[in-house]
């Protein structure tokens, strides 16, 4: 049975207990209600016979995944096939961190209290409803962010990032916080010592995606409750956000004071209008994320580079000299979603395994952990490479040699990593 289009996803969230629905996201074609009640009933069966099922395939190529969430929230993503060129167990791992991210995101918005004490499932239903925004950006995938897939933040790598690095500091201080960031073009420029030390990454990555909602909605600032799936689900925080510029935004976590009144009139222009050129040379960089003194092979498409110690990722595309260019940029984001879902499947180690990983067999087959992996497709060519600190990730021309792909890839992490320290 085909149950939605190709590449199309939907989002069905249940009570756990009950199976009544709350929402549905995703794709304009929603399944119909006996189909929803057959995908919880089935779960239940399983339960009942001490069996969890956590994934099934479809005859039509799509893709059902189940998660529950402390006993009160089932959510099923439910996928008419996945992209073209992906297979069953990269759409696994990346429908697997759709519902982590969508109850994460349920937890930023209305606290875990409100989710595992459900008194009234009609005020429930309800209260999701502020939730929808950042759901349907979880789902949408826009090009240019991975951290819903990687779990890493998106990052940009300012040329002056110790100015910055300085106004961001003094500003949280001011705003009586140790948590701040500076945020361009919807990816982190640069954020204090205790928003990387102590938010998860999933918690940033949510955040990130949070501060873009609300940069979208037009808002010269706001101050938005949140709570923090680890480090808070219970107490929330305020989130104070000021547009500095088009495009760029500080926020602080804090307490019951500064108020937002304060912090925008006093605050803001102290510390951030001597670097408004600064500002504007980092809104330069676009989605480049990389300082202008960085030159990439030409023959390099697209890359994503990760930190595995702090869990920060840059990515971008190249502009091709090619008319008209080898690749769309849709195409080359999408082939590079796919690449990485294919290589944390099927080779390397993910910093966030679990017992439920869908990949534990087949690695179980090697003797040694893979350090490099590549593709040969007939669209670009695709290549890997794992270190202590860093993974990387390129697409590269077809034309180049299979055999200089691992030369090329270790210059590209050199060329990166040696100017900037990420």
């Amino acid at each position: 049975m085909m149950m939605l289009q190709d590449g199309s996803t939907q989002l069905i969230c249940l009570t756990a207990s009950s199976g009544v629905p709350l929402f549905t996201r995703g794709a304009s074609r929603q399944l119909p209600f006996s189909v929803i009640g057959s995908l919880n009933g089935v779960h239940m069966f399983g339960g009942g016979q001490g069996v969890v099922l956590s994934s099934c395939d479809t005859d039509g190529g799509g893709k059902v995944v189940w998660r529950v969430f402390l006993d009160s929230v089932m959510l099923i993503a439910v996928s008419g096939g996945g992209p073209s060129g992906s297979c069953g167990t990269e759409e696994e791992t990346r429908l697997q961190r759709l519902l982590e991210n969508v109850w994460s995101c349920m937890v930023l918005v209305l606290g875990q209290d409100e989710l595992t004490n459900v008194r009234n499932v009609e005020r429930l239903k309800r209260d999701l409803r502020s939730c929808f925004s950042l759901i349907d950006q979880l789902l949408e995938e826009k090009q240019g962010y991975l951290g819903n897939l990687t779990h890493c933040a998106d990052s940009l790598l300012p040329s002056s990032s110790i100015l910055l690095q300085e106004a961001v500091d003094g500003f949280a201080q001011a705003a009586d916080s140790e948590f701040g960031c500076l945020v361009v073009h919807g990816r982190i420029a640069t954020a204090t010592e205790e928003w990387w030390r102590q938010l998860v990454p999933q918690e940033i990555v949510l955040l990130s995606a949070l501060i873009r909602t609300l940069s979208a909605s037009g808002s010269a600032s706001c101050d938005y409750p949140v709570f923090l799936p680890q480090f808070s689900p219970t107490v929330a925080h305020r989130l104070l956000r000021f547009q500095l510029l088009p495009g760029a935004d500080v926020c602080v976590l804090c307490g019951s004071t500064p108020s937002l009144h304060k912090a925008g009139t006093e605050l803001v222009g102290r510390f951030w209008s001597p670097l408004v050129e600064t500002l504007r040379n980092c809104l330069a960089l676009g989605d480049r994320c990389l300082p202008g003194s960085i030159s990439l092979r030409p023959d390099v498409l697209a890359l994503l580079l990760i930190n595995r110690e702090t869990r920060r990722s840059v990515s971008c595309l190249q502009n091709s000299s090619h008319h008209p260019p080898i690749l769309s940029k849709a195409r080359c984001w999408e082939l590079l979603k796919l690449f990485y879902t294919f290589s944390i499947s099927r080779y390397f180690t993910q910093e966030e395994r679990t017992q439920r990983d869908i990949t534990e067999d087949f690695l179980l087959g090697f003797s040694h952990q893979p350090q490099q992996c590549y593709l040969v497709t007939e669209e670009c060519k695709c290549y890997a490479l794992q270190t202590p600190q860093h993974q990387l990730y390129l697409l590269v021309m077809p034309s180049v040699p299979t055999f200089a792909l691992g030369t090329l890839a270790t210059q590209t992490l050199s060329d990166i990593v040696a100017p900037t320290g990420f």
